[in-house]
C-alpha cells in the first residue's frame, strides 16, 4: 500500500509540474515528510535527483524554452555552487539526527512561504521594477551571483527554490527579457543544480533509490498529461491555486 502511495504522490506532483511548469521540490518533499514518514534529509536528497529528473523530462515534451543566455547561467552558477557546499558543509556538522531533523523542517517551511508569494504576486513584481530602474549591469551581475548563492543553499536544505523563486527574482533582475528567454535562464540552472545538490545527499547515503524509482513511475506519465492539460486552466488561476497549497504547507511544515 506504501509503494501505492508513492507512485500516486510522484503522478499527482508530475501532473503540476507538467501542467505549471513549478512545484516539483515544493510539492514532493513536504508530501514526503508529512505523509510518508521519510526523515527530512533523507526526503530532500531522493527529492533533489527526483526533481532534476523530472525537470528534464518535462522540458523535453514541453520543447518551449527560448534561446539560453549562458552568461546569466554562469553568473547564477558561480554564486549556487559554494551556496551548494556551505550548506552541505553545514548539514553535516549540526549535530544530531533529531537536530538536523528539525533544522531542515523550518528551512523548507520558511522556503515554502518566500515560494508562495513569488508564485502568487508574480506578474505584480515584474510591473514594481519596471516601473523602478533597479540600477545597471554591474549591480545585475552582482545580484545574480546572490540569488545563485541563496538558491544553492535554499535548495540544499529543502529542495525548494530552484524554479519557483529563481524565476521570479530574474523577473526582478531582468524584466525587458522576454518571459520564454527568462523560463530557458532558470531550466538551465536549476536542472545542474539540483543535480549537484542531489550527487551531494547520495554522497552522505540520503537518497532513497526504490522510493525514487516509484515516484519517478508515477511522475513521468503525470507530467506527460499535465503537459496536455497545459493551458487549458488560466494561468492566474494556476498561479492561486499552487500559491495557496503551497501557503498552507509551509504554515503546516512548521
Amino acid at each position: 500500500m506504501q509503494h501505492f502511495a508513492y507512485v500516486i504522490s510522484g503522478a499527482l506532483v508530475g501532473f503540476l509540474v507538467g501542467m505549471t511548469g513549478v512545484g516539483g521540490g515544493s510539492l514532493m518533499t513536504p508530501l514526503l515528510i508529512l505523509l510518508c514518514g521519510i526523515h527530512p534529509k533523507a526526503a530532500v536528497g531522493t527529492d533533489l535527483i527526483y526533481a532534476a529528473m523530472t525537470k528534464l523530462f518535462g522540458t523535453f515534451l514541453h520543447r518551449r524554452c527560448g534561446p539560453v543566455r549562458w552568461s546569466i547561467v554562469l553568473w547564477m552558477m558561480s554564486g549556487s555552487l559554494p551556496g551548494v557546499a556551505v550548506a552541505l558543509l553545514w548539514l553535516r556538522h549540526i549535530g544530531s539526527p533529531q537536530e538536523m531533523a528539525q533544522v531542515i523542517r523550518v528551512s523548507l517551511g520558511i522556503c515554502l512561504l518566500i515560494t508562495a508569494p513569488a508564485i502568487l504576486f508574480r506578474p505584480t513584481l515584474k510591473a514594481w521594477v519596471l516601473r523602478h530602474q533597479l540600477g545597471g549591469p554591474v549591480q545585475s551581475r552582482v545580484l545574480t551571483v546572490v540569488l545563485g548563492f541563496v538558491l544553492g543553499c535554499m535548495v540544499s536544505l529543502s529542495s525548494v527554490g530552484a524554479g519557483a523563486i529563481g524565476m521570479a527574482v530574474l523577473v526582478m533582475l531582468y524584466p525587458t527579457l522576454p518571459l520564454r528567454e527568462l523560463v530557458a535562464i532558470d531550466i538551465a540552472h536549476a536542472i545542474p543544480l539540483t543535480l549537484i545538490a542531489g550527487a551531494g545527499h547520495w554522497v552522505e547515503g540520503d537518497v532513497i533509490v526504490p522510493t525514487l524509482l516509484l515516484l519517478l513511475s508515477g511522475s513521468l506519465p503525470g507530467i506527460w498529461l499535465g503537459t496536455h492539460c497545459a493551458g487549458r486552466c488560466p494561468e492566474r488561476w494556476q498561479r492561486l491555486i499552487l500559491g495557496s497549497l503551497l501557503l498552507l504547507i509551509g504554515v503546516k511544515t512548521i
